[in-house]
């Protein structure tokens, strides 16, 4: 990656930092107008929704100073929120309780988080605050831990937005993985805007692939002639790959188009698109035509496959 692109892009990450404490006020010294500070707030959750944990195991959950986590231990004790008891495996550690006093301490700094968050999303519009969480979600993703595994995609149906993602989101993985012009993006657009323009809902559909409100991939089925449907627009982004989506997505739409009476369901591919070509010959579609042809800036092969339903 360039040098300036990488400045700018750590300048972003700082300068969304910035704001996002802000806005949740943990540059206070206190947090939402109590006596504990976040590290101190982040302890009582652990230990609210743990049982018996030694000190240890959170100061590695939160990645804690060992001195810092024992001043926090001290103060607790000290204020009679904890009870603690030496580890009979180690009796230099400590294992930890909330009292009945530490429950109610952190009864009441749950209700303020959630009534401060509650109050925040209040004054979004539905369609924004379902973004602002999707958007979070997929930040949680990215950064976590690459043990943990993506949930599952839903599928779902068009929604406004969606269709400008599917150009979008074409353009930018072909050209980055197969070098393809501008002139695929293009062509994604024509079948986008027609699908729209003459949309039948009776015998035409498009999924979406969505993981935690952020799109991962697309398909449509759309009608070829009264007997022959096709498939255009098989996507899976690689934050979506790893699942078996493509397949499910195929599934929909030869599922769909039984359904609909199609006799056939068509499709146009290229032979580079190594992938694809597996998922379509494991769905039952065969190939049934190949030309050389030039497009996308590319030299390739198109392939014409079809299945019988």
């Amino acid at each position: 990656m360039p040098q300036q692109d990488s400045d700018g892009q750590i300048s972003a990450v700082r300068s969304f930092n910035r704001f996002y404490t802000r806005k949740l006020g943990v540059l206070d010294q206190q947090l939402l107008k109590t006596p504990f500070s976040l590290s101190e707030a982040r302890v009582l959750y652990e230990l609210a929704n743990g049982e018996n944990l030694a000190a240890k195991e959170i100061g590695i959950e939160l990645g804690l100073d060992p001195g810092y986590l024992s001043r926090i231990v001290q103060n607790f004790d000290e204020n009679g929120l904890i009870t603690r008891k030496p580890l009979p495996s180690d009796r230099r550690q400590y294992q930890l309780s909330l009292t009945a006093k530490g429950r109610q301490a952190f009864a009441k700094l749950d209700r303020s988080s959630h009534d401060d968050v509650a109050a925040m999303l209040a004054t979004l519009p539905r369609g924004d605050s379902e973004r602002l969480i999707g958007a979070m979600a997929v930040i949680e993703r990215l950064l976590g831990a690459p043990s943990v595994s993506p949930r599952p995609a839903i599928l779902r149906g068009l929604r406004p937005g969606d269709m400008g993602w599917v150009v979008q989101s074409h353009g930018s993985l072909y050209a980055s993985e197969y070098g393809f012009d501008s002139s695929f993006e293009g062509l994604v657009a024509e079948i986008a805007a027609k699908f729209l323009s003459s949309y039948d809902a009776s015998r035409e559909r498009c999924w979406i692939a969505d993981v935690d409100g952020a799109q991962v991939g697309s398909i449509f089925l759309v009608r070829h002639t009264d007997d022959v449907a096709k498939l255009r627009l098989l996507l899976v982004d690689p934050a979506g790959r790893g699942q078996g989506l493509g397949r499910r997505l195929v599934a929909e739409c030869v599922a769909f188009g039984r359904q609909c009476g199609y006799r056939k369901i068509t499709l146009w591919t290229q032979s580079i698109l190594v992938a694809a070509r597996r998922i379509y010959q494991d769905a039952g579609f065969v190939q049934v035509a190949t030309e050389p042809h030039r497009s996308f800036g590319q030299s390739l092969i198109g392939e014409t496959w079809e299945r019988e339903l």
